[in-house]
């Protein structure tokens, strides 16, 4: 099997031949791991078309070259450019390496967690002048959808959706307004998307299971990031949803940036044993990304436990 065919297998809940599939939302190393840096949108500001063709076209075989020393499924990166920009890099994409990785995109019109400036803000309005909300939330979920739908159209096949809306001890709304100011946005969003043909991935960190009953329901392709370190058990999440969505992450991305070898270890196997190699439906994946920061030999600590412990058997 292909990466993209390991891929489709795990989002259909299906075992996938040979490893269990990797990838990671991001990943911020690849300068160390390839000796040059990604792209990014402003640095194709004032270019020439020219020179902005040549810089595409490099930094689409920069991210090729990442895929295949890691083993990814699915080619992340490219979200790092305007929407124009990703979609000529596609059509790279699919000219150098056929359709051998899925292709994604990175849109979710829901409303996360406000940032320290307007959390009060957030609050108050939500109390005082629901109605205004409920409208702005329907903007942006309808400004999400044309572009989502744009970017499927154009060959992106999975779309991660990275409002995140939970801390380590919860959802920052709770339960019930979570169902009334996102949940029927998510929603909407997901469904436009599968219809548009992509699995929608819903990203979040933090504590999810006070909402988790609303995110399955939603009907994601697959649920990211579960994240350990607020306490999410991906042994307890598949149990309760296995049998309705995919699941993404688990492996202690803090435990990969400042822990020993054998924490990494320890990590990487639980989530092999009890996220589905055995039954299928999962991507082996940390509970973030692999951010600046993380030494690369501990990410290749963590892939070695895939190599060695990655088959169904």
């Amino acid at each position: 099997m292909t990466p993209r065919q390991q891929a489709i297998a795990a989002f259909e809940r299906r075992r996938p031949e040979g490893l269990v599939p990797h990838v990671e939302l991001e990943f911020q190393l690849s300068e160390e791991l390839v000796g040059r840096k990604a792209l990014r949108r402003d640095d194709l500001k004032a270019v020439s078309p020219r020179e902005r063709d040549r810089l595409l076209h490099e930094n689409v075989e920069h991210w090729l070259d990442v895929c295949e020393r890691l083993d990814y499924c699915i080619l992340t990166g490219l979200h790092w450019l305007d929407v124009e920009d990703q979609i000529e890099s596609f059509k790279l994409v699919r000219q150098l390496a056929g359709e051998r990785y899925m292709l994604s995109a990175f849109v979710d019109g829901t409303a996360g967690i406000p940032n320290g400036t307007n959390m009060m803000e957030a609050a108050w309005r939500m109390a005082d002048k629901p109605d205004e909300v409920l409208a702005e939330h329907d903007r942006w979920a309808r400004e999400a959808a044309e572009v989502g739908k744009r970017l499927i159209g154009a060959g992106a096949e999975v779309v991660f959706m990275c409002s995140d809306y939970c801390f380590n001890h919860g959802p920052w709304l709770s339960p019930a307004m979570f169902r009334r100011f996102v949940t029927p946005f998510l929603a909407r969003n997901i469904a436009e998307f599968r219809r548009a043909g992509a699995w929608p991935v819903k990203h979040t960190d933090g504590n999810i299971m006070p909402i988790l009953d609303q995110l399955v329901e939603c009907e994601p392709a697959a649920l990211h990031s579960l994240d350990p370190m607020a306490g999410v058990d991906i042994r307890e999440v598949r149990r309760l949803y296995g049998h309705r969505v995919a699941l993404m992450g688990n492996v202690n991305c803090a435990l990969v940036q400042a822990g020993t070898q054998e924490q990494i270890a320890e990590s990487a196997r639980y989530c092999l044993e009890h996220g589905g190699v055995a039954t299928g439906g999962y991507f082996f994946t940390t509970s973030n990304c692999i951010f600046a920061g993380v030494p690369l030999e501990s990410y290749f600590a963590m892939l070695e436990v895939r190599r060695q412990f990655g088959r169904r058997g």
